[in-house]
């Protein structure tokens, strides 16, 4: 599988509009080669450098999707923060305690984002809670193949 974005390339600055310090929406992202035996797909995005680069103490969880159609073959940039997600996605809870994309938004130093997909053998049950941790817990075992797009953010204020 690949996944890629029209804003920034594999391991380059993320654009400040998909940050806390633009509009906060989501990047567009494309993925293909999605397997044949795939019957969802799942998205992690998070940042493993929190609070501090050089003094990592967890990772921060920014968008939480799962049970995307196979078929589908990407996310637009949403308007008002919010995409327009392919029919029968849905969506888990952030580190904000929210559902929806939260942007980068680092407190110091320059972060990585992992933006990681993943195929799945299975569709899921809706999740309660739907967080990384139950989405993780629920995926094991039906991960058919994955990949990940990872971009790098500082604040510029």
């Amino acid at each position: 599988m690949k996944l890629s974005s029209s804003a920034f390339a594999h391991l380059a600055e993320i654009p400040q509009q998909y940050t806390c310090e633009g509009s906060d929406q989501s990047p567009p992202l494309t993925w293909s080669e999605v397997p044949a035996g795939a019957k969802s797909l799942a998205l992690i995005v998070d940042d493993p450098d929190a609070p501090d680069p050089a003094a990592p103490k967890m990772t921060w969880v920014h968008w939480v999707l799962y049970n995307i159609a196979p078929h589908s073959t990407g996310i637009a940039t949403g308007s008002a923060g919010k995409p327009e997600l392919p029919p029968g996605t849905l969506e888990g809870l952030n580190d904000w305690k929210r559902t929806g994309y939260g942007g980068p938004c680092p407190p110091i130093g320059r972060h990585r984002y992992f933006h990681k997909l993943y195929a799945l053998d299975v569709v899921l049950p809706v999740l309660q809670p739907a967080t990384k941790a139950s989405l993780e817990k629920a995926m094991q075992g039906h991960v058919i193949a994955q990949c990940e797009l990872m971009g790098h953010y500082q604040k510029k204020k």
